[in-house]
């Protein structure tokens, strides 16, 4: 198996794997020892990329606070990502709404730094637009965070590509930090952003962080076409049997014979396939195991060929 190999964000100077750790499973599926088992494999299998928010975990703030727990000892080894911005009612008092405010922000990053343990971030991310408080009072609050050390880098979640453009700009016309980065849902199934969000990515030099990049299971090799799930699987709930029914599957079963002529996986090509694609730095996949953990480790361990590439594309579009 190849080594993990690691790319710059966007045309920032961060470096991250290009496979990261999805931690919305720690404090909801996993406990502490559970988190520190997939925090270990993620180490030992090269990646440095930790991805979290403010709102995972049940009650929200769980998932930081065992991952913060979990990197004790070694936080400098991690790159470590969270989000705010979605609704944290509960936890931080009445949520007025105005999740893009300086006020907001301010008791959002010490709030997310407490239950980490660690007086950085190195990506805080704005996990949804608000389209209530102007983009320049968020991206000033920001700045100054950056100014202060408390946070390194800054990205954007869920922004249409208009929204990307116009966060640049108004960055760059005030000489305030950018964006590096931007979150959004993409897999070889979900291509919406490939319309707006990623042509937007590559002008203004955002690295794209795709999510769900197995498509909730679809891409993960453990379903066919009409066969009944297995039992204990995800998609195995009743309420998923319709969602099962009308999946592509002409192609989960294109790519699943392309990654075979080539001696892999289906979830090899949904990771390393996606990884391929343009703006794309690091593929973000959840994981509950170790086992879980290093199948991901490896899949972005391939290395798609220009010819696989093209191959790939025309089963694609």
């Amino acid at each position: 198996m190849s080594e993990m190999t690691y790319r710059r964000l966007g045309d920032s100077g961060l470096v991250v794997s290009v496979v990261g750790i999805g931690c919305n499973n720690f404090g909801r599926k996993l406990d502490a020892e559970g988190t520190r088992e997939v925090v270990d494999a993620a180490f030992d299998a090269g990646i440095t990329l930790f991805d979290t928010a403010d709102i995972y975990g049940a009650p929200h703030g769980t998932s930081e606070e065992l991952l913060g727990a979990a990197l004790k000892g070694r936080r400098e080894e991690a790159v470590l990502a969270t989000k705010f911005g979605m609704n944290m009612e509960g936890l931080n008092g009445r949520d007025f709404g105005a999740r893009g405010s300086r006020r907001y922000i301010t008791r959002a990053v010490e709030a997310s730094l407490r239950r980490l343990e660690t007086d950085y971030i190195d990506l805080y991310q704005m996990h949804e637009p608000d389209p209530a408080t102007p983009i320049d009072e968020t991206l000033a609050a920001l700045d100054d965070l950056v100014r202060s050390g408390k946070v390194r880098y800054l990205g954007n979640s869920n922004f249409s590509g208009w929204q990307i453009a116009d966060a640049d700009w108004t960055a760059r016309t005030s000489g305030q930090t950018r964006f590096i980065s931007a979150q959004n849902r993409y897999s070889l199934l979900h291509r919406e952003a490939e319309a707006e969000v990623v042509p937007a990515c590559e002008q203004f030099g955002l690295g794209l962080l795709p999510f769900f990049p197995l498509d909730s299971g679809l891409l993960s090799g453990k379903y066919r076409r009409g066969e009944p799930p297995a039992a204990g699987t995800r998609l195995s709930q009743d309420r998923y049997t319709p969602w099962l029914e009308e999946a592509d599957w002409d192609t989960i079963e294109a790519l699943t014979a392309f990654g075979a002529e080539r001696g892999h996986s289906l979830l090899d090509v949904a990771i390393a396939g996606l990884a391929a694609l343009p703006a794309v730095t690091s593929v973000i996949a959840g994981a509950t195991t170790a086992e879980q953990v290093q199948a991901n480790a490896a899949a972005g361990s391939w290395e798609l060929t220009a010819a696989d590439i093209v191959a790939l594309e025309t089963i694609l579009n």
